[in-house]
């Protein structure tokens, strides 16, 4: 897949390439200063690694000799398609999935056969749990249910033929089988690799910023600061999340439409106090659940409340700001929301504008380490007034999200589009208050709705 869109005028002009290099590189300097990847040589010398563990556990029934002439068929095989593959590939692109097919199948191999020699397992607990896997790494909720069902049908049919199959054959097997399938059943895939290893400018829709440390935080735009060194603000006072609302004005959207109140939320958003009322949809909270326990409390981020109940606890806002070299607008502003009695980071974003063929965008980063997950949304208006920002668009191939990790020596992108996820941030007046709806699908499914209470701060 090709990157989309093309270098861009913003309000960020700045690349966090890592903790070693302390001063601000322009993405036009990064490209310049950027290290060489891996060569096309060592790219096919991996694969012919990875093609002959897979070979020789393929082999691995007919003995040492199997072993040794598997391993030269995997390397040469899985090294002749990694060629081809790279070959072909466009600067900026990733290989063909075809050839991400049979990597998949070579990583399969080693594992399954690992698999049925220390537990013993036959091909349909093999092919099952395979298929299980490969369907999990899909997300979506049809390739989820879709996986184990083909693992169990192939490892049946390995089974009929010898109860004693080769699980690295069978794990193989499935792998190729499910992805294959999937390719056609599933063509509008809800996770596609994007980029490649480019420089920021071919990607103006992501934020190039990423956390160097395991954990996030209510610290991290001191850290970023300190890392670009620039002046750091904590809790910057009468500040917005977007400067301007003039930054957004394009074809489908102009400010001078929105109400006054709403205006004044985005350009001024600490005067105003904001309590979350969640509504998480009943089938996802399980799962919510595991991520908040397993990754988004470890992380400090993405933390949000899992019931009303503990939205009661109350939300500390503040925006967190790093100034430019000269008098004027901050260069980037970090909104930080923790719960109000005990701190604990409730979500770290980083709010930017940036311009693309005569529209404004909003461009949200969620510093991962080493990564950053970017809502990149789109200004609509609503008929009362209100300002819509929305992540799907029919006007322009910006709006999306975005799972990009960050080279931390050389800037580099390295990118995901998350097809499958859509949010729509809904602010406008009622009765005389700003209020807001945070609407979010997963896969098309609606799974969360954040309703929020806002209130302007008392003066003084």
């Amino acid at each position: 897949m090709t990157t989309r869109g093309n270098p861009a005028t913003g309000t960020l002009r700045v690349v966090d390439q890592s903790a070693a290099r302390h001063s601000p590189t322009p993405p036009s300097d990064a490209a310049s200063e950027t290290k060489a990847g891996p060569s096309r040589r060592q790219q096919v010398a991996t694969m012919g690694v990875l093609g002959a563990l897979a070979g020789a556990t393929l082999g691995s029934r007919r003995g040492l000799r199997g072993v040794a002439e598997g391993a030269l068929l995997g390397a040469t095989a899985l090294g002749a398609v990694e060629a081809v593959a790279r070959a072909r590939q466009k600067p900026g692109q990733i290989p063909a999935r075809w050839a991400r097919i049979a990597a998949s199948a070579a990583i399969a191999a080693p594992a399954g056969w690992v698999g049925g020699k220390l537990a013993g397992a036959g091909p349909v607990a093999v092919g099952t749990v395979s298929g299980s896997v490969a369907g999990g790494l899909g997300l979506r909720p049809q390739k989820v249910a879709l996986g184990p069902v083909v693992g169990a049908s192939l490892g049946a049919g390995f089974a009929a033929f010898d109860r004693k199959a080769n699980p690295a054959l069978v794990a193989a097997t499935t792998v190729a089988a499910f992805r294959a399938m999937s390719a056609v059943v599933f063509p509008d895939e809800q996770i596609s690799m994007l980029a490649e290893r480019v420089s920021p400018e071919q990607l103006p829709f992501v934020l190039p910023l990423a956390a160097h440390s395991r954990y996030i935080g209510m610290g991290y735009v001191e850290q970023l600061a300190e890392r670009l060194g620039r002046e750091y603000v904590r809790d910057t006072q009468d500040v917005g999340i977007i400067g301007s609302l003039n930054e957004l004005d394009g074809p489908q959207f102009d400010s001078a439409l929105v109400h006054p109140l709403v205006q004044e939320f985005y350009e001024h958003t600490t005067r105003f106090k904001l309590d979350i009322v969640p509504e998480w949809r009943t089938w996802v909270r399980p799962g919510y659940l595991v991520y908040r326990t397993m990754l988004a409390r470890p992380l400090g981020q993405a933390n949000l409340p899992m019931n009303q109940r503990e939205a009661l606890r109350g939300v500390h806002s503040r925006i967190d700001t790093i100034a430019p070299d000269r008098e004027g607008e901050p260069l980037l502003r970090g909104w930080l929301r923790s719960f109000a009695d005990d701190d604990e980071p409730i979500y770290v974003g980083v709010y930017t504008t940036y311009r693309h063929e005569g529209r404004g965008f909003v461009r949200v980063g969620f510093p991962l380490p080493e990564m950053n997950f970017t809502a990149t949304l789109i200004p609509l208006h609503r008929n009362d007034g209100g300002l819509t920002l929305t992540s799907r668009s029919d006007q322009s191939d910006q709006p999306g999200h975005y799972l990009t990790y960050v080279d931390p020596e050389s800037g580099e992108l390295t990118s995901a589009v998350v097809h499958g996820f859509a949010e729509q941030l809904d602010v406008y007046v009622r009765e005389g208050e700003v209020v807001a709806e945070h609407a979010f699908r997963v896969f098309g499914l609606p799974f969360l709705v954040l309703r929020y209470r806002i209130e302007r701060k008392p003066v003084g």
